[in-house]
């Protein structure tokens, strides 16, 4: 049962409502006083701490953005949730889009066991490019984006985490940016908006955010509504706390066919999906952490013999909890040494700006390998940070302590969406905690790899 928050705290740089000429130009609304340029993190325990129960701490959030539950769908249920599908902007939104041009494509339908039902659907033909069904990539109706799913260098190592930002993460992020790695991160709205810090640390660090929905779901289930609430209010979240608004996405489970990628599409967002996944969500729960790891040394092997020597790949990781983030720690060494090339999907696909904002600018492939790592200012920056603002923070919520938030990612076709135990995790706007005895299994874990 949820605990009501007071107002889990954040400043608010409120959403100008406008109807939009176009639905693709819905993220110029979107005033936010973040100067992604220009972050500085507080001096906060939670912010410096490697303990995950300090770090999984209510704080006070940053003045930059206020946290008002009657303006945001309640945190991880569906966005449409709290009237925010009745809400001025989302129903211009709505409205703005032609929808007699979208695919003739039902609502799947889920299993009692939270899985797909694939009944009646011929999975061998897979007419709507349903990625669960046949792990199709390219639509097969018109004017879809088509998906990522390969880096298209020979011997890269496609790095990305999903489910974050997660309110343990410091010694995993402090990893990352000691080891020079880039990752393309997809951030959970109701987590972005739980931990704004961790999602500012993510931007600041010069990672690739992207959007993976409001509240982790099978997308292929949700009505029209939903499927854009699910991405819109994430797109928000992300601009408001962050100052930048992604241009890519990822599916939850990778459930997707051509109707939900012809919404997404609706607002400038692409599909980015994976050829290699280390099922490592399940590790220690539904399989044994010696069978995620030999899915690691298996996909590790393949960086030196031969298998990626046309063609690179992007691997399924996330960042879900502890566990997850202490093999990627463990992992990663190796990792670096089989590729020529470890990097986030947008420098290995050359896509200099990754976000609607020309704010910031990646590297191409070719600056990366030659050692020019870093995000530079991109052609509005100037602008960008001319347009940010600052409001006061001035509510308080319910502290909660634990483990990460989120829910684990997968094939959609492989069962349950998320566990009893992973539905309680901790977050700062009051969710149940995790025992204190799956706690210290994860200090016990982390301690044993560092």
């Amino acid at each position: 049962m949820y605990i009501k928050s007071i107002a889990a705290s954040i400043a608010v740089a409120q959403t100008m409502v406008s109807a939009a000429t176009s639905s693709q130009d819905y993220w110029k609304s979107f005033i936010s006083g973040t100067d992604p340029l220009n972050i500085t993190l507080p001096n906060l325990k939670q912010v410096d701490s490697y303990d995950p129960v300090t770090e999984c701490t209510y704080y006070e959030t940053p003045a930059q953005f206020h946290y008002d539950e009657t303006k945001w769908p309640t945190m991880w249920e569906t966005a449409t949730s709290n009237g925010m599908d009745k809400t001025a902007e989302f129903t211009a939104l709505y409205n703005s889009i032609k929808w007699s041009s979208m695919p003739n494509i039902p609502v799947r339908k889920a299993t009692s066991d939270g899985g797909l039902d694939f009944t009646g659907y011929d999975q061998d033909k897979d007419q709507d490019c349903w990625w669960s069904a046949s792990t199709c990539t390219k639509p097969k109706h018109p004017d879809i984006n088509e998906d990522i799913y390969q880096c298209p260098e020979p011997d890269t190592w496609g790095l990305t985490y999903d489910d974050g930002p997660n309110c343990s993460h410091n010694a995993f992020y402090d990893y990352l940016e000691q080891q020079k790695l880039k990752a393309s991160m997809f951030y959970i709205g109701s987590n972005v908006v739980n931990w704004p810090y961790g999602a500012m640390r993510g931007i600041k660090d010069g990672h690739h955010l992207a959007d993976h929905t409001w509240s982790h779901q099978l997308m292929t289930t949700l009505t029209n509504k939903e499927v854009l609430a699910e991405l819109y209010y994430t797109q928000k979240a992300i601009k408001l706390v962050t100052g930048v608004t992604p241009l890519y996405w990822r599916p939850a489970f990778g459930d997707v066919d051509d109707r939900v990628r012809w919404i997404a599409t609706q607002l400038n967002l692409t599909t980015i999906l994976w050829n290699l996944d280390t099922d490592d969500w399940a590790a220690g729960n539904s399989e044994p952490v010696t069978t995620v790891q030999q899915n690691y040394d298996d996909f590790i092997a393949m960086g030196s013999n031969g298998t990626f020597k046309q063609n690179g790949n992007i691997v399924l990781t996330h960042e879900i909890d502890n566990m997850t983030m202490s093999l990627a720690i463990k992992n990663l060494p190796q990792i670096t040494k089989s590729y020529k090339n470890v990097m986030d999907v947008a420098t290995c696909m050359n896509i200099t700006y990754p976000y609607q904002e020309k704010t910031i600018k990646f590297p191409s492939f070719a600056d990366f390998v030659s050692g020019k790592k870093d995000t530079t200012a991109g052609s509005n920056s100037t602008a960008s940070a001319a347009g940010s603002s600052s409001g006061v923070a001035s509510s308080k919520s319910s502290a909660a302590s634990g483990s990460a938030a989120g829910a684990a990612s997968g094939s959609a076709a492989s069962g349950s969406a998320v566990s009893a135990e992973q539905s309680t995790a901790a977050t700062s706007a009051g969710f149940k905690p995790v025992p204190s005895f799956a706690v210290a299994a994860v200090l016990t874990f982390m301690a044993a790899l560092l």
